[in-house]
């Protein structure tokens, strides 16, 4: 039962994904099961009802409930424009006339008879859904959305920041310890994602959004620097919705650390190819990842099989110093408890890192690499 409290996140060359992509509320669907869809294509619209702006007009006209629609230049259902008078009242004296202008443009939704206010809306405002990714729908949700099925290079970060964008893949560290650097960023980045094999510094992230980038990837991030591009600091809730400009997603952690091997091998044999990817993370209360989806299906090789943890020989990274960010695979799993630093017993294993070094570590002090 070990998998079962072990965290663990995917990178894999070749998986089947589906993606759900649903509406906030009814709407229409405007794609067929079956159907081929690229990632910037509308698979499903709506309209979010407009703003609603309410009036007490028998107050300023000083009248009753009943008397109201006498004044009422617009009836229920007729559109209303900002500025212009929707009620006045019919003096003898035309300088004693009291008239109200509408705050907004919309419609004059209703008119209470009991209390006399005006109830105004603005126009709805349209709402589309994009495929996200290329793909097929493998099924429609009557006037909700639909869900998208595709297969290719699937690789989940630790941490991002920034919604979902798409572009080709270009990787310009040479390898996963190369730290990126702003003069290493010019107009070629353009509506691309960038990859870095390590720390990502807030002088490169500004950079990258300053020529136009779509996304940046790295290894690592500091936290301040992430309170400065923010400008405050992140609590526990949900991120993706960030409007920085750019879409940033770490693979392994904060700090100065290099990207994973065999991370960084996969991005390097889909280079130039375009890929998908969301910065939207969530660690409490259901764990969310951010992704990096790489279509490719005319490879029909999966990696996907059942993943069954914490096994020898499984592919993990340590998330607690003194080993913090170093990826290993597991040689042993002794039964026994064993002492640590704290004079606690706990169970660990141990572990033999990319370089050849081994370590026994707490188990709780590891997550999975799901291959």
């Amino acid at each position: 039962m070990a998998h079962a409290y072990t965290p663990g996140l995917r990178v894999t060359r070749q998986a089947t994904l589906q993606r759900r992509r649903q509406l906030p509320l009814k709407g229409e669907v405007v794609v067929s099961q079956g159907d081929s869809v690229k990632r910037d294509q509308v698979v499903a619209r709506t309209d979010l009802p407009g703003n609603v702006t309410t009036l007490n007009l028998i107050n300023t006209l000083s009248c009753s409930p009943t008397e109201l629609p006498n004044y009422l230049l617009v009836q229920e259902g007729e559109p209303v424009t900002k500025g212009e008078p929707i009620a006045e009242t019919k003096p003898f004296i035309k300088w004693f006339k009291t008239s109200v202008d509408s705050p907004i443009t919309g419609t004059l939704e209703s008119i209470s008879k009991v209390t006399g206010q005006v109830i105004l809306r603005e126009p709805p405002r349209p709402i589309e859904v994009q495929s996200y990714i290329d793909g097929t729908i493998a099924e429609v949700i009557p006037e909700e959305g639909v869900v998208i099925e595709t297969s290719g290079a699937f690789i989940q970060g630790i941490f991002g920041v920034g919604g979902e964008t798409w572009g080709a893949l270009h990787i310009i560290s040479e390898n996963a310890n190369q730290q990126l650097t702003p003069d290493q960023i010019d107009a070629s980045c353009k509506e691309k994602i960038i990859l870095g094999g390590n720390l990502l510094t807030l002088d490169v992230i500004h950079k990258a959004r300053d020529v136009g980038a779509a996304g940046i990837i790295g290894g690592g991030i500091r936290d301040a620097d992430l309170r400065n591009l923010l400008g405050y600091d992140l609590g526990v809730a949900i991120t993706g919705s960030e409007t920085i400009g750019i879409t940033v997603i770490v693979t392994e952690g904060f700090g100065a650390i290099s990207m994973a091997r065999k991370t960084f091998e996969i991005f390097k044999e889909h280079q130039g190819q375009e890929a998908s990817i969301s910065g939207a993370t969530q660690i409490r209360a259901g764990v969310q990842r951010p992704e990096i989806i790489i279509p490719n299906p005319s490879n029909q090789h999966t990696e996907e099989g059942d993943h069954l943890g914490l096994i020898e020989g499984a592919l993990l990274r340590v998330i607690r110093v003194p080993y913090f960010g170093r990826v290993g695979k597991v040689t042993a799993l002794p039964p026994e408890l064993q002492a640590v630093e704290s004079e606690t017993h706990v169970r660990v294993l141990e572990v033999e890192f990319e370089d050849g070094e081994r370590a026994t570590v707490p188990r709780a002090n590891v997550e999975l690499i799901e291959e």
